[in-house]
């Protein structure tokens, strides 16, 4: 009866969580600057009865809020930041609302918002039904840089949770149980000598060749490493003018693999030629790791208690929005759509699905990507589902994306997040063994490691306003 009257909150109150995830999507802020998600979550936490943590970890844009007492502590991870250049209508065709401005390529306008909406619908249900423990909704900032959580968890700042639920916009209904990579981003800076490149070429010590042999070092290192393994990196820094020996320059590399122990395997190699190219041109380098994530852990135990809520939950789409799909996915190359119908190992059953998938041939696989949600799952049990927010074929990180996810198909995949969690934040509040099970396998899983921060302890998060200041210069 209570699971009932869950959906039936959530349903009455879609109109305003729609309105919430929509004007978080009109505001899109790049990670670390997310104020405007940030204030408008915590200020309708606060006014749901929750108590709020600022500043946690360091972060200007992170918090916490909890809601009641004692045991079990579950919590709910939340996300709000945009990515660069992603400006874009809610429309089948390219058009950005501000030239070169950020927009929700990723969805997290409606990841965030469908948590802070799974626990004031649970919140309300604990004040009605005298349900103990304390659920909490975590405002990760900076997950597009891999980052906002690592500085909480450094913190400390999910220790005490008996475990968490999470989820993410995607093109299917379906629950996590695979893993995605660790990561390690490192920026290197090598400083040699300026002279004349015509003049005097002799006197001076290039940095930009410094770092373009370490690109070739680091290219020949991937005939090297593990199959499924990435190395990428961008020059962002390659010297002033051509007439000038360039005596700064940098590279900035983000290196994957399927355990953290791999990618510190790759980072101590990388480090190596890194060396190694200052040493062939005479210059110095030194390195600063930006981010470090962990590889996901999947939790089995609670991924089926959020499958069997989201099978319980209605879900369809309407011919206006079958239409935009289509309309939509014709502008995807054909062959990337072909793919993306079969990417799970099997053929989803139309451009929107509406059914929901237990995909268990994934169990133990690894896909590429990376996700500072790993950080947590090494510290507490977490939970994960997909649902379907974008038709087959749009891919992450896409101006088609930020069209879906502004869209009415992203908010009905949201709402179905929204309570999948809330009716799995109840069954685990009410029934404890399942946290017990949880924690159990997630015992097994970790086999002994204890979780500590990859980020060195010097790194801190940026400011707002050197953020700001950034932007400026």
């Amino acid at each position: 009866m209570i699971k009932e009257e869950l959906v039936d909150w959530i349903n009455k109150k879609e109109a305003f969580f729609s309105d919430m995830a929509k004007d978080i999507w009109n505001h899109p802020q790049v990670a670390y600057e997310e104020e405007y998600a940030s204030d408008l979550q915590k200020q309708v936490l606060q006014e749901a009865g929750f108590d709020i943590q600022e500043n946690v970890g360091g972060a200007q844009t992170a918090f916490v809020a909890e809601y009641g007492s004692g045991k079990p502590v579950i919590g709910i991870l939340g996300e709000f930041d945009a990515l660069p250049g992603l400006s874009q209508a809610v429309s089948t065709n390219r058009e950005e609302i501000i030239s070169g401005g950020p927009g929700h390529g990723c969805g997290h306008n409606l990841l965030g918002t469908a948590g802070v909406e799974a626990v004031i619908a649970m919140s309300e249900a604990m004040k009605t039904s005298k349900i103990n423990g304390t659920i909490r909704y975590y405002g990760c900032p900076a997950e597009e840089v891999l980052s906002g959580k690592t500085f909480m968890a450094r913190e400390g700042a999910f220790n005490d949770l008996d475990c968490a639920l999470t989820w993410h916009p995607g093109v299917a209904n379906f629950v996590v149980n695979m893993s995605m990579q660790a990561m390690v981003s490192v920026e290197y800076q090598f400083k040699g000598i300026t002279a004349h490149a015509a003049g005097a070429p002799h006197a001076g010590r290039s940095a930009l060749d410094a770092v373009e042999l370490m690109n070739v070092g680091a290219n020949y290192m991937r005939e090297h490493v593990l199959d499924g393994s990435r190395i990428h990196y961008v020059i962002t820094n390659g010297g002033l003018a051509p007439n000038i020996v360039p005596d700064q320059a940098s590279v900035w590399y983000y290196l994957r693999a399927t355990t953290k122990e791999q990618v510190d395997s790759m980072f101590n190699r990388l480090e190596k030629i890194a060396q190694g190219a200052a040493l062939m041109t005479e210059t110095k380098v030194e390195h600063q790791v930006k981010a470090y994530a962990y590889n996901v852990l999947p939790n089995d135990t609670l991924n089926k208690v959020m499958l069997k809520n989201m099978e319980g939950v209605s879900f369809s789409f309407n011919q206006d929005e079958l239409k935009f799909a289509e309309k939509l996915v014709e502008t995807v190359d054909n062959d990337v759509v072909e793919m993306s119908k079969k990417q799970f190992g099997i053929e989803l059953e139309s451009l929107l699905p509406t059914g929901k998938n237990h995909f268990k041939h994934l169990k133990g696989q690894c896909i590429g990507g990376s996700t500072d949600v790993g950080d947590v799952s090494w510290i507490t049990p977490v939970g994960q589902i997909m649902t379907t927010c974008a038709p087959v074929g749009v891919q992450p990180h896409s101006w088609q994306a930020t069209a879906s996810y502004g869209s009415s198909i992203g908010l009905k995949g949201m709402h179905l997040a929204a309570k999948s969690m809330a009716l799995t934040l109840f069954d685990l509040l009410t029934d404890t063994n399942l946290i017990d099970v949880a924690r159990e396998e997630f015992v097994k899983e970790t086999a002994g490691k204890k979780y500590e921060a990859a980020i060195p302890n010097d790194l801190r998060p940026p400011s707002l306003n050197s953020m700001k200041e950034s932007v400026r210069m």
